[in-house]
């Protein structure tokens, strides 16, 4: 069971006995992010939490699987014996591909190509999902599988990591985004791979929906934020589009709190949040997983904690 976004917050508002040490004495900070509350949120609200900030989860889209999407994905696993490769850029990805695969009908063992060895790719903290137990719904030989985790974790070092197609068809699961307008990022994503030989087959594997005209409610009725955490961009759009059903906008946002510090997880993310007109104080070098955001999230607060 899911908790609800009231329950998480208030399960994870920093106390007494947890304190950052490398946070100086007073008041605790509070951060937003607009992170979907399925997905990455508990995660995210964690480690804020364990860096002394009041975690405020603050949803702009909602994600996830639905029935027509899990329709496309079992098309698509019926065919993967005509595959070589599968790309997954997001965690959603992964858990509704391996969810619509124990769903659909046993794997004939040698659905691989003769000879070959049938290739996996994700990004970062994504890969914790790619258990042996889930690669062995794919096929029990796993010497016959390789994962390919790229050094830089963006689609961009995903397509170096793979190198050169060949003409292999590769399966990229991705989102169908409802509301909202499509990031360039899968589009970019798939037209790099097919510049580098691969033919690519793309399947909407669960959808990215807007969160609604209220979802921005929390933000604006808190009394004081600190910083602000996008982690796509999607997110960055969602919340602009809800200010706007407020009468509101976002240079009148960052008036209202001078001293917010926006962060963004990872290039991709601040690069979408700036062409939408958001601009970024800091993006993580470290973008693997949501340490390195909330780290530098850290340092920049409590550096400019006297402004207040």
């Amino acid at each position: 069971m899911v908790m609800s976004l009231m329950t998480i917050n208030s399960l994870l508002t920093p106390t007494a006995s947890c304190p950052n040490p490398s946070s100086p004495n007073g008041p605790n900070r509070t951060v937003a992010f607009t992170t979907p509350e399925y997905n990455y949120a508990s995660r995210l609200s964690l480690l804020l939490h364990q860096h002394n900030f009041i975690p405020l989860s603050c949803p702009t889209v909602i994600v996830g699987p639905t029935s027509s999407t899990k329709s496309s994905l079992l098309q698509q696993i019926s065919l993967l014996h005509r595959f070589s490769a599968i790309a997954f850029t997001s965690r959603s990805g992964i858990s509704a591909f391996f969810t619509a695969l124990s769903e659909s009908p046993s794997l004939p063992h040698s659905f691989f190509p003769a000879g070959e060895e049938f290739i996996i790719a994700a990004l970062g903290k994504d890969a914790e999902l790619l258990t042996p137990e889930i690669i062995s719904k794919l096929s029990p030989n796993s010497n016959r599988v390789r994962i390919v985790l790229p050094s830089n974790p963006t689609p961009s070092g995903l397509v170096d990591s793979l190198g050169p197609g060949l003409g292999r068809q590769i399966l990229c699961p991705v989102p169908l985004v409802l509301g909202l307008k499509e990031p360039p990022v899968v589009p970019d994503f798939l037209r790099d791979l097919s510049s580098m030989g691969w033919v690519t087959v793309r399947v909407n594997a669960y959808e990215t929906r807007w969160a609604g005209p209220k979802c921005a409610e929390k933000l604006i009725e808190v009394d004081n934020l600190d910083g602000l955490v996008f982690t796509s961009t999607s997110e960055v759009e969602g919340l602009l589009k809800s200010l706007k059903e407020y009468g509101l906008d976002w240079d009148g946002m960052r008036r209202r709190w001078p001293g917010l510090i926006v962060a963004a997880h990872g290039p991709v993310t601040a690069s979408g949040a700036e062409k939408l007109g958001v601009r970024v104080d800091v993006v993580s070098s470290k973008f693997s997983s949501f340490e390195g955001v909330v780290e530098v999230l850290d340092n920049n607060i409590w550096r400019n904690s006297n402004i207040y």
